[in-house]
């Protein structure tokens, strides 16, 4: 069995470059960098989830190995990237690819989406040995990518049971929410629940049997829980709503080849603040204020102020 093992206290950002220095230290050091107002941004990010961290978790917990499954290795580079579906992932496993592949791979963009979620084709922390885990974890540089969390949740609704193709969590998922919250269903909906509205959906989120039987899916759970930012110290902290220069900013950090370029996001189908408002339109206050509140800890380690929309004041 795997002993658990502790993220000691001086596993926070010590991570040495290919000169032994701090990728950290390297950068101020250095002219071609005009990114001091970044590294402020980043530092404030940093600051910021440590005190909300110190506030709200009084005990700490020690990591077990299927804590890391999240957790992609690049060796190469001295990378750890915590992946959270719906928050530019596919992008993010896509450079990973491109990065640890040796040459194989030029062009995120030219790597299928499928063939960026196959597992084989990244390694994750959770497959090193404890001591191999513990030096990484002390010595890489990790980062994380967070997201407005009703904005993610909404993409990840959208994504997962508006699409006609995602058969697989209709019937997973689908079935059963409809068979719950949904008072006479037809047997068509329950045999393939792939009309699933979104306060229904809200409802399975919220109901106590759901996380009694299983886990939230990924697409679904808190970042908190996917990538333990209170207990494994990220050196940055990146988000959605500025992807292209946080993405840029860590390329640059780990001193990645310049022709590996962060993929530009296409704007088009994109779930966007006046899209999450208008599906929070029909959830009463009541569920609003529960689903916040399920929701509260990545709003608050992550500095993500209570939506306009929401009716819980």
């Amino acid at each position: 069995s795997l002993t658990p093992f502790s993220a000691s206290e001086d596993m926070r950002s010590t991570w040495q470059g290919k000169a032994g220095r701090s990728p950290l230290q390297a950068l101020y050091e250095s002219d071609q960098f005009e990114q001091s107002s970044l590294q402020a941004v980043h530092q404030q990010r940093r600051e910021m989830l440590s005190n909300i961290c110190s506030r709200y978790t009084r005990k700490r917990r020690l990591l077990q190995p299927d804590d890391l499954r999240h957790l992609v290795v690049d060796d190469m580079h001295g990378l750890l990237y915590c992946y959270v579906p719906k928050v530019a992932c596919t992008n993010w496993k896509r450079v990973m690819m491109v990065l640890t592949g040796q040459g194989k791979y030029q062009d995120p963009l030219g790597i299928p989406a499928h063939e960026a979620h196959i597992p084989s084709n990244l390694r994750t922390l959770s497959e090193y040995s404890i001591p191999e885990i513990n030096y990484r974890l002390r010595s890489y540089l990790k980062f994380v990518f967070v997201r407005e969390p009703f904005e993610r949740l909404v993409s990840a609704y959208r994504n997962k049971f508006t699409l006609s193709y995602n058969t697989a969590f209709h019937k997973r998922y689908g079935t059963k929410i409809i068979r719950r919250h949904r008072q006479e269903p037809s047997d068509r909906a329950l045999e393939r629940g792939d009309d699933v509205r979104f306060e229904e959906f809200v409802y399975y989120l919220l109901d106590p049997r759901t996380q009694q039987e299983e886990p939230f899916n990924e697409h679904w759970e808190r970042v908190h829980s996917l990538c333990h930012p209170c207990i494994i110290h990220y050196d940055v902290v990146g988000k959605y709503e500025t992807l292209a220069e946080d993405a840029n900013y860590i390329l640059q950090l780990v001193g990645a080849d310049t022709s590996v370029k962060f993929p530009a996001s296409s704007k088009t189908t994109r779930t966007t603040d006046d899209m999450t408002a208008q599906f929070f339109q029909d959830i009463s206050p009541f569920y609003q204020r529960r689903l916040f509140n399920l929701y509260k800890m990545d709003y608050l380690l992550f500095n993500y102020s209570i939506p306009s929309y929401l009716r819980i004041r």
